[in-house]
């Protein structure tokens, strides 16, 4: 029998949409912390402020992204979010005072929050649903590309060229994504009856037990993203620590291309499960590499960067089939809330571990950060096997 066709021409236009999206998003990150303390001579802690204000930003507006696009055409909505998240690039250049720059990053961050949500959805809506989990798989990949390809570049012209250069780079990047965007052609969407106002309008209620799991498992990848190279200056690795970002990107990369497959056969909730025991696994071991560096410490700097291989294999294994369970508790007039609910419970996650992991490896160390963060991944682990396998499997529309 003959696969339903999944590379048609607005896909691979989605796909290098969302990869020069993101590339243009990881050319500035690393270089944001230089620009302020060199531009505006900000410190260290309003740094942060500054910077985090984008993400809360984001997460605000999530909810009511996946509302918005249930309810109007998803298309214009992620390309009016898609033209303002570019835009913002050319005003960080013009920001002449740390307030106009505050309020370009709350804008990107708004921005952020409706086109990640717009581009997850309309690719559901331009694939066969036979294929959905392979589809979703390749999609996160560009992302995954974008990360292991963007903060080297922009190290690189950091040393090399001037900030308006890079921002003027990734202004080029979102434009020609823009574009990609412009050539997607999505299916004509269905009307949908007018619902009262609830809070299954903003949130999937039914994805809610799903969503604490997610959650549970974000908080130490929060941390890990966040503290790690901190952390291997700490207990002593002596290659470049920029490198565990470059494994974390393989290792998803190489899992997307056989998870989506897997989770198109209908074993989701196996996939994540498998997924669990790679990831707690991993976050045991990077716990531990402080103890075992003092016995052996080229066998650590070995395992040290074996462990984001290993974790990104597992995290990429988990991203699709996740994001497929939530879509397949949700009514296709939903799927922009169970996007949205999907990707809320993890970015919460992430919040949490920022904060949480900077108060314990300040007050205590990073090795209980990262024994404490293994722990929370074996609590959703078991959380998910008890209570939101179950409910899956109870509750799915597909």
């Amino acid at each position: 029998m003959a696969k339903d066709k999944l590379v048609t021409p607005s896909y691979c236009f989605l796909l290098a949409a969302n990869f020069l999206l993101f590339f243009a998003f990881y050319l500035i990150l690393p270089i944001l912390p230089f620009y302020l303390s060199e531009v505006f001579q900000a410190e260290n802690s309003l740094v942060g402020i500054v910077l985090s204000v984008y993400t809360v930003a984001a997460l605000c507006i999530r909810p009511f992204s996946g509302f918005l696009l249930d309810i109007l055409p998803r298309k214009p909505l992620y390309l009016l979010a898609y033209f303002i998240f570019t835009s913002v690039f050319a005003g960080y250049m013009w920001a002449g005072v740390l307030s106009l720059f505050i309020a370009f990053r709350v804008i990107h961050g708004l921005s952020f929050g409706m086109v990640t949500v717009g581009g997850n959805t309309i690719v559901i809506d331009v694939t066969p649903s036979s294929r959905r989990g392979e589809a979703i798989g390749y999609y996160g990949l560009m992302n995954n590309m974008a990360m292991s390809i963007g903060p080297m570049v922009g190290l690189f012209m950091h040393d090399a060229y001037s900030f308006e250069t890079i921002f003027t780079c990734s202004l080029i990047s979102g434009s020609i994504g823009f574009l990609m965007a412009c050539l997607v052609k999505t299916p004509k969407k269905e009307p949908v009856e007018s619902e009262p106002i609830s809070l299954d309008r903003f949130f999937l209620i039914k994805g809610i037990p799903a969503g604490i799991s997610l959650l549970l498992l974000s908080i130490p990848y929060g941390m890990t993203t966040t503290y790690v190279a901190i952390y291997a200056q700490h207990i002593g690795i002596s290659v470049n620590t920029g490198l565990f970002f470059t494994f974390l990107a393989v290792g998803m990369a190489v899992s997307r291309l056989f998870a989506g497959k897997q989770v198109d056969k209908g074993r989701i909730t196996e996939i994540i499960s498998a997924g669990f025991y790679v990831v707690c696994t991993c976050f045991f071991l990077l716990a531990a590499c402080g103890t075992l560096i003092k016995y052996n410490a080229m066998f650590t700097n070995i395992l040290f960067f074996a462990i984001p291989l290993m974790l990104g294999v597992g995290f990429g294994t988990m991203f699709p089939a996740f994001n497929s369970l939530f879509v397949n508790l949700a009514p296709n007039s939903k799927r922009g809330t169970a996007t949205s609910t999907y990707l809320t419970s993890w970015d919460v996650g992430i919040g949490i571990g920022l904060m949480s992991g900077g108060f314990i490896a300040q007050y205590i160390s990073f090795d209980v950060m990262y024994f404490s963060g293994a722990c929370l991944t074996v609590l959703s682990a078991i959380y998910f096997r008890v209570r939101v396998t179950p409910l899956f499997h109870k509750n799915k529309l597909r």
